[in-house]
């Protein structure tokens, strides 16, 4: 009876000790877990801060390109009508050595500057259709290099970390 009395006593010892073991490990388990979610929680919050400072760039840029296109496009317009009400004529720079004709010019020459007698170099006048098609050309350049201005800090927006 004392035997068993002694080895019960043995056990309950022992299992106690397991008990508290256990107990151990659960709580280490938890403060682990409790700090490995801490982590994702402020990772995730660096995250959603980069994103929202991204995004407000991104939103300026949009604004910018924007305001640059729209310029481009007023300035396009201003042009447009100075050369429909012929308050504006656009003129080409001509060889003169090529296009000499005997007697004559052939072509309108620039004039003079202040105190100069020599007159200027030959210019000839562009059709209006001609220089429409021209500055419809050059809108046409300005819209691809704003958009391509664009895409580039875009890209360099992205790309930066």
């Amino acid at each position: 009876m004392w035997q068993a009395s002694e080895y019960g006593k043995q056990l309950a010892e022992q299992a106690a000790g397991y008990v508290q073991q256990l107990a151990d490990s659960d709580r280490t388990h938890g403060r682990e877990r409790e700090e490995a979610a801490a982590a994702a929680l402020k990772q995730l919050a660096e995250q959603k801060a980069q994103r929202q400072a991204l995004e407000d760039r991104l939103q300026e840029q949009g604004k910018t390109h924007w305001k640059e296109m729209n310029d481009a496009q007023q300035t396009q317009d201003r042009l447009r009508d100075r050369l429909d009400t012929a308050d504006l004529r656009l003129s080409v720079l001509v060889d003169a050595g090529a296009f000499a004709a005997p007697g004559g010019d052939g072509g309108m020459r620039e004039a003079a500057g202040t105190g100069s007698v020599v007159h200027g170099a030959l210019r000839a006048r562009l059709d209006p259709a001609h220089a429409q098609r021209i500055i419809g050309i050059t809108d046409t350049g300005d819209r691809g290099l704003i958009a391509l201005k664009a895409c580039q800090n875009y890209a360099r927006s992205i790309s930066a970390p």
